[in-house]
């Protein structure tokens, strides 16, 4: 007689070679529809049929997965930057890139700030300090001025993208919620707030990506000026 048992089958495991691109792909996919706290290397195992340490082969922990998935993100981005282009257009291009890829993928944001000492940050510094460089900026507001756009640049990227998910997990239209927060602003005293007041309609009206882009645009015309020389001083004749 067969003996009964109760053990459940398990599932057969991958046959083919697991590299680090697969995993990242795999991680990708899951923090772009379930979100962060959904990345468990438990479910990642399952999802590509393979064990603990065949992933762990790869990388090192979560963390390094997060990374990895990060660096391909913002590689991508930079790829897609215009290298010969004008130097300004290309700054435009790379922001604008950046502002896009954290918005299709917010945990890419969240991940920059939280290990600023990761290559894709590098990346993101290298590139907008070097095209600064190449617009003429002096070296010595050099790096104020990259710090100044990489941090405006991560810093608007990440609030839109935080935007997106109150809206997408209160299932809130962004239209309604832009409307009900142009109201609350419409009645504010206009003594007290006559800028809010004022500011209302243009926030019904607002596109994130070309408001964005013109906050880029005035980082670069002020960016534009340290690039003039400074006046000579005034000369008069002697006043004794």
């Amino acid at each position: 007689m067969t003996p009964v048992t109760n053990r459940t089958p398990r599932t057969p495991r991958r046959t083919d070679g697991l590299s680090k691109e697969l995993i990242v792909r795999a991680a990708t996919d899951i923090l772009d529809t379930e979100g962060e706290n959904a990345l468990t290397f438990r479910v990642l195992t399952a999802r590509l049929n393979t064990g603990y340490g065949a992933i762990y082969h790869h990388v090192a922990n979560k963390s390094d997965l997060l990374a990895s998935a990060t660096e391909e993100v913002i590689a991508g981005v930079m790829a897609g930057a215009v290298i010969d282009a004008e130097p300004r257009a290309a700054l435009r291009t790379v922001a604008l890139g950046l502002f896009d890829a954290i918005d299709a993928h917010p945990w890419v944001g969240a991940h920059l700030s939280r290990e600023p000492w990761r290559p894709a940050l590098l990346e993101i510094y290298e590139s907008i300090g070097s095209l600064l460089d190449a617009l003429g900026v002096p070296e010595q507001a050099l790096f104020d001025a990259a710090g100044a756009l990489v941090n405006y640049v991560l810093g608007v990227a990440g609030q839109n993208a935080a935007n997106a998910r109150v809206l997408t997990d209160g299932d809130t239209d962004r239209s309604a919620f832009l409307d009900s927060i142009a109201a609350q602003w419409s009645n504010l005293d206009p003594d007290r707030y006559p800028f809010l007041n004022k500011a209302a309609t243009h926030l019904r009206e607002h596109d994130d990506r070309e408001q964005f882009l013109a906050g880029v645009d005035i980082f670069l015309a002020g960016i534009a000026a340290l690039r003039q020389p400074a006046p000579a001083p005034a000369t008069g004749g002697d006043r004794r």
